[in-house]
């Protein structure tokens, strides 16, 4: 028999019992896309309309890679996240199990791919 109480029991846990830490990652999520966003806006830019060489000879460098590398990962995983609170809301039953796994597997299909092609082009 426990002598816990309610409020103790069910403190930190939310509805779900995972609620706040989603919302919490999304945040944190969401600040370093703002941060990595324009960082790679800004350095994609200077390389954009240049030769295949050129692009190349950039994304050789280390700061470049890292910031796209970083935002394609950063951006997928926000993404998968939040598409699965989409889904988890409005979709019920067989339909949301199916929905959240292939918004899953499309998620990492697209990061893989993306940085498949960044180390192509680092290495």
């Amino acid at each position: 028999m426990s002598f816990i109480t309610d409020r103790k029991r069910a403190e930190g846990l939310g509805a779900g019992g995972h609620g706040a830490e989603h919302h919490w990652f999304m945040i944190v999520s969401s600040i370093g896309l703002l941060i990595l966003v324009p960082l790679f806006i800004f350095t994609f830019g200077s390389v954009l309309g240049g030769t295949y060489e050129e692009a190349v000879a950039y994304y050789s460098r280390p700061f470049p890679s890292i910031v796209a590398g970083l935002t394609l990962v950063v951006g997928f995983v926000h993404f998968m996240r939040g598409a699965q609170v989409l889904l988890e809301d409005y979709v019920g039953g067989l339909k949301r199990k199916l929905s959240i796994i292939a918004v899953n597997m499309f998620s990492y299909a697209l990061m893989a791919t993306g940085l498949f092609a960044l180390v192509k082009l680092a290495l």
